[in-house]
């Protein structure tokens, strides 16, 4: 078993993100995620394992792991690997800055891989070091857009009645054919659903029903669910969840998945200002975003040893509006260009930044203010090379009073 390093962007500054915070939806109790990743992706074709397949340049599972992760109340998340694939999924791990990220081998199986992460968790695993949770996350690495609270209703359900799942509507009819190709019966398409991921067990529940797991069972089993039924008498209390719960399966997945994640990217903004003195004007532009944009986060202060930058750029966000009052240089957006450099970008989607300067025309001279704009003029040419889109605002006026209407707006 190996732990993955955990990265901690320290320091002041917080990068808060929009709407209420992680916290606001937490369970309140011990919760850790266990990812089956031993797949070798047979349906998708080609060498590589669908988790380990590049979508916009970053590993699928990357994904995953960021979306779990961003719930800061899941403690622990443990994936099960293939002994070949042990080294690739630590580099993912090191290069995208994973945290609280434990490894393990997968077995034979879906069902052998969960139960080595179980084993993990359990303390029943050489050298497992992991906190027992009460309550257990299964979910599947090829899944990437699980949300928080699609999470917290599992979890809470699981506290509640020992397992729970998201299923959704079926797309599809299912029939069962007779032996020889002829149409047997069909389901009646409303009174079934689709069996999703994520899951979530009190752990003790789930851990037990493995434990008594038959081999048929590990060898050909596919829903956990079941195993906690069957082997517990545990019933799962079933979840409505969102439509982008699907399973990247095939290759014309991948490009499905590739869709959604630029949909997502052109929605969302992150502004970035230079101190807590600011609010005004960040509270005015973001009065004006909102109306059109999602903005992810704030960063009320860029200290000079980029901590809080760290937590920036450990997220998604491609599309900076980097705020400067009273300068009539640009270093605080220098100081978001070189950090953005630092961290493993997707060279497939480029990254737009906007710097707004806020400047009192009686301080700051025109030709002043004139230098600064063909600076970094000179500037975008330079970041281009490096996929970064970069755009200059200038808002002149008068009297600082003028910015103070705008604040609580």
């Amino acid at each position: 078993m190996e732990r993955g390093p955990t990265q901690d962007g320290g320091g002041g500054g917080e990068l808060r993100p929009a709407g209420p915070g992680p916290a606001s939806g937490s369970p309140g109790l011990p919760v850790a995620a266990v990812l089956p990743a031993g797949g070798c992706g047979e349906r998708l074709g080609g060498p590589t394992p669908k988790q380990f397949c590049p979508v916009l340049g970053r590993p699928l599972i990357s994904y995953t792991l960021q979306a779990l992760q961003r719930v800061n109340w899941i403690k622990d998340i443990v994936v099960a690997v293939t002994s070949e694939n042990m080294d690739t999924m630590m580099a993912i791990i090191q290069r995208y800055q994973h945290q609280r990220v434990t490894l393990v081998e997968a077995g034979a199986t879906r069902h052998q891989s969960i139960f080595n992460g179980l084993k993990a968790l359990a303390g029943d695993h050489p050298h497992s070091k992991l906190r027992t949770p009460t309550v257990v996350i299964i979910h599947d690495a090829v899944r990437p857009f699980v949300e928080e609270d699609v999470l917290v209703k599992v979890v809470t359900a699981a506290k509640d009645h020992g397992a729970a799942g998201a299923i959704r509507p079926l797309v599809s009819t299912v029939i069962s054919p007779s032996a020889d190709g002829y149409l047997d019966q069909s389901l009646d398409r409303s009174r079934h659903r689709a069996s999703e991921m994520p899951q979530a067990f009190l752990f003790d529940v789930i851990y037990r029903a493995y434990c008594q797991c038959s081999e048929h069972d590990m060898e050909f089993g596919t829903e956990c669910l079941h195993l906690a039924l069957k082997y517990c008498q545990t019933k799962a209390k079933l979840v409505e969840g969102p439509p982008d719960l699907w399973k990247v399966t095939y290759r014309r997945d991948l490009y499905a998945m590739e869709s959604i994640i630029k949909d997502k990217i052109s929605q969302q903004i992150c502004v970035v200002m230079n101190t807590k003195e600011d609010a005004g004007c960040i509270g005015f532009l973001q009065g004006l975003l909102k109306k059109e944009l999602e903005v992810k986060g704030t960063s009320v202060t860029l200290c000079p040893n980029g901590r809080d930058l760290q937590k920036i750029f450990l997220g998604e966000c491609c599309n900076f509006v980097c705020i400067n009052v009273m300068n009539a240089d640009f270093h605080q957006t220098t100081e978001l260009l070189d950090g953005l450099r630092s961290r493993a970008p997707s060279f497939f989607y480029p990254v737009a930044v906007v710097s707004v300067h806020f400047l009192d025309s009686q301080n700051v001279s025109f030709s002043e203010r004139m230098k600064a704009l063909m600076e970094m003029k000179d500037f975008a040419k330079e970041v281009k090379n490096r996929n970064v889109f970069l755009y200059g605002v200038l808002i002149s006026f008068t009297q600082m009073e003028h910015l103070r209407p705008w604040e609580g707006r």
